[in-house]
């Protein structure tokens, strides 16, 4: 329930972030107006002394949502992803959130994967050991399936968590309404929408058999990559509550130390990371959304193997090839190429100079080519580029931001193992045979393939529908202007079948 009840909460939550000395840092980054910032610091100061203490050796905003619990750390890291709504500074304090929380019992999660599974553990498992990893939705134990001997990773969900974070959303959702009701200047970062993007995200992390699907799915696309690796899902010991993995052993990407006394090349490693992150973004149109190092482990093959697929990004194949075309032409300085980009994709209105934006571009893209090779950051120049964009009327797009976040997040891990990395020199082969094969002759050929296939589904109806359109637009209308509507829709859509038909037919011969 959306009501009054939830001002306890509220006023909790405003105690904990007043005495973390983060209530001004948050009402910044949601650009609070005068009436929202007297109301908040009304409600909380007086109950400060409710409010959770934290850790103080963190920052504000970090220390109180920590210290919120788990749908609050959730809900920062999910901000963390949208500079677009808190501002980059709030974004960039928000990406160290801790999600470790104590575990719960053993005995518990043993509770949880037999009634998933339909089984004793004891009848599956021949080990199952204490919480190896907790984090604010799940935590995960070491296992031995009894009938192979296959070590795994067995993840788990919190008892409880759904009700409990169901509760939390309908406070937030509440503290949205009196922020739009209280600050109409907020109504501009659509605090609904981000609540409602927030609760998605959340209860798709909340259903495993979703982060399942997702695991398979990256293990189907990148099982010819060379060099990474993908834990396999155990789908008869997996459920809505509990995912079974293949146990994923090596080094976290985060000890360089270990990777170097285990004799990998960490150069070497760094560019296949940044590699495989454009060609899973690029190729695929899905990729891994939340690509730390807490989530990457280097194998004793030199192998880089990925886990947790709660954050996955999707973008549609005219997105790739617009991202990619954008960072191709920055890679060759083709300033006028990227600013074209822009408009016929739409991103720019099209009533703004198209020469002025290229010159915008210019002065985004120059001063950081002018680096040193290790100073030269993709991710600042994807930030840099937003800034432009937005200026120039750009709407926000989110899986944009995803990408550009996980960006951000991937040249970290490349940059800790290999200090001087050239961004621009590893991505560009990536880039460029993106470019090759799916901006070009090659790609109209597949598209009109494609086009083709859709005709041989729905051309026996073309004609009927044609037909109708042509009677209909024959008959009495109310106004001569909705008569010659009708005729033009049959017209154009007349048009369009022959354009098909004749597509089909070039097609079916290319191919």
């Amino acid at each position: 329930m959306r009501g009054p009840h939830n001002i306890w909460r509220l006023v909790r939550t405003g105690a904990t972030l007043e005495r973390a000395g983060a209530m001004n840092v948050v009402l910044d980054a949601f650009e609070a107006g005068p009436t929202l910032r007297i109301a908040a610091r009304t409600l909380a100061w007086p109950f400060t002394w409710l409010g959770y203490r934290g850790d103080p050796s963190m920052p504000p905003a970090t220390r109180a949502l920590n210290a919120l619990g788990p749908a609050y750390i959730k809900f920062g890291q999910i901000l963390s992803t949208r500079p677009d709504v808190v501002g980059d500074q709030m974004a960039s304090e928000l990406k160290v959130l801790q999600d470790k929380l104590p575990p719960f019992p053993t005995a518990i999660a043993k509770a949880e994967v037999a009634r998933e599974i339909g089984r004793p553990v004891d009848s599956v498992f021949s080990s199952f050991s204490e919480p190896v990893a907790a984090a604010s939705l799940a935590q995960v134990h070491k296992a031995t399936i009894a009938d192979t001997g296959e070590e795994v990773a067995v993840k788990v969900l919190r008892p409880g968590i759904e009700k409990a974070f169901r509760k939390d959303i309908d406070a937030f959702y509440f503290a949205a309404r009196m922020i739009e009701f209280l600050s109409p200047a907020s109504r501009r970062l659509r605090p609904m929408d981000v609540i409602e993007h927030f609760e998605g995200v959340v209860m798709g992390e909340l259903d495993l058999r979703l982060e399942s699907s997702a695991a398979a799915e990256f293990a189907a696309n990148t099982a010819e990559d060379p060099g990474f690796a993908v834990p396999r899902v155990i789908w008869p010991l997996s459920g809505k509550r509990v995912m079974t993995l293949g146990w994923a052993e090596g080094i976290g990407a985060a000890d360089v130390a270990a990777i170097d006394t285990a004799g990998h090349n960490r150069q070497e490693l760094a560019q296949r990371i940044l590699q495989l992150f454009l060609n899973h973004a690029l190729r695929d149109g899905f990729f891994h959304g939340d690509m730390h190092q807490g989530n990457l482990k280097i194998g004793a093959n030199g192998d880089v193997i990925a886990y947790d697929f709660g954050i996955m990004g999707r973008i549609d194949e005219y997105t790739r090839r617009v991202y990619a075309e954008i960072l191709f032409g920055f890679i060759r300085k083709d300033y006028n190429r990227v600013a074209e980009v822009h408009f016929e994709a739409g991103y720019v209105p099209a009533d703004r100079d198209v020469d002025e934006f290229a010159r915008a571009l210019r002065a985004v893209g120059e001063p950081i080519f002018g680096m040193d090779a290790s100073q030269i950051s993709m991710a600042r120049l994807l930030a840099y580029l937003f800034e432009v964009t937005e200026r120039f009327g750009m709407e926000t797009r989110t899986e944009l931001i995803l990408l550009q976040r996980t960006m951000v997040v991937v040249e970290g891990v490349a940059r800790t193992l290999d200090p001087h990395m050239n961004i621009w020199q590893s991505g560009q082969p990536v880039v460029e045979n993106y470019i090759k094969e799916n901006v070009g002759p090659k790609a109209l050929m597949r598209d009109l393939a494609k086009t083709a296939q859709v005709i041989a589904r729905f051309g026996p109806r073309l004609p009927k529908m044609a037909e109708d359109l042509l009677i209909r637009s024959t008959n009495p209308a109310p106004s001569p202007k909705s008569r010659g509507a009708g005729e033009a829709i049959a017209w154009m859509t007349l048009g369009a079948a022959v354009a098909l038909a004749i597509t089909g037919v070039v097609a079916f011969i290319v191919s």
